[in-house]
């Protein structure tokens, strides 16, 4: 399928895949800065933003979708960047396609598999599914019952839009459902990247904690790790500036 996508900028490309439930304009700060010295593009995962649907979730085939768009633009190498669900593809990506890569960055994520930890997030974009709401406030309040956090609540409200005279999801929601033993797995694989890589993690997630960092270094040989503290799950979105920083000098340490 051909993923929607945003480009800007001239030089090396670099390819920024955000997280489940999320859309290319996660990355938008990050997207401006690389874009004075990268060509750098934004894309929409499938069954996310502006994407085609599709009932995989598999991790492979989201793979093949980066460089499947990667071929239609001519795009012969490349350097990754990926947060959360995104790392779990852009790793993916390096992985069936190494020679294609330059240099990865995996934002809090590992190549394991995960418990489940979403289910108040999907009883919330169901609930407001199934109702007939007209604004976004109604959906935050339905979204409220269900997921405690606000911020996560605005975060998952980027992707509502109106159609005709309601206000509907622009995921799809079925294949996110039945694709979610997918969303938290890691598929096995022998093959291995041994280019620059580069693991920031946020002190305050579990989503990169000791146990999992030697299947970080078993894929990925040359692998190292910052963290950024104070910072959650969301780190990019938290402490942007420091984020931005460490992305911005490791693909620039590294050309």
């Amino acid at each position: 399928m051909q993923l929607n996508y945003k480009i800007n900028g001239q030089g090396e490309t670099v390819f920024l895949i955000h997280g489940l439930f999320g859309s290319l304009s996660n990355f938008g700060l990050l997207h401006q800065v690389l874009s004075h010295h990268y060509r750098v593009i934004s894309i929409d995962v499938r069954n996310h933003g502006e994407s085609p649907h599709h009932p995989s979730m598999a991790y492979e085939d989201m793979a093949d979708d980066v460089l499947a768009l990667a071929k239609l633009l001519g795009v012969k190498n490349f350097s990754l960047v990926g947060h959360s669900m995104g790392g779990k593809i852009a790793m993916m990506v390096t992985l069936k396609a190494p020679e294609k890569v330059d240099k990865l960055v995996v934002a809090d994520m590992s190549p394991v598999n995960y418990e489940p930890r979403h289910q108040g997030v999907f009883a919330g974009l169901q609930a407001v599914a199934e109702s007939d709401i007209k604004t976004r406030s109604e959906a935050q309040q339905y979204l409220a019952n269900h997921v405690e956090e606000v911020g996560v609540q605005q975060f998952l409200l980027k992707s509502l839009y109106r159609f005709k005279d309601k206000m509907i999801w622009r995921y799809n929601l079925p294949a996110l459902v039945n694709g979610y033993a997918d969303i938290i797995a890691w598929p096995d694989t022998d093959q291995k990247f041994n280019g620059p890589t580069l693991f920031i993690k946020g002190q305050l997630s579990d989503y990169i904690i000791d146990d999992y960092w030697p299947h970080g270094r078993r894929y990925f040989p040359n692998a190292k790790i910052k963290m950024i503290m104070g910072t959650g799950h969301w780190l990019h979105a938290e402490k942007p500036v420091i984020f931005n920083k460490l992305v911005n000098d490791f693909l620039h340490a590294t050309s």
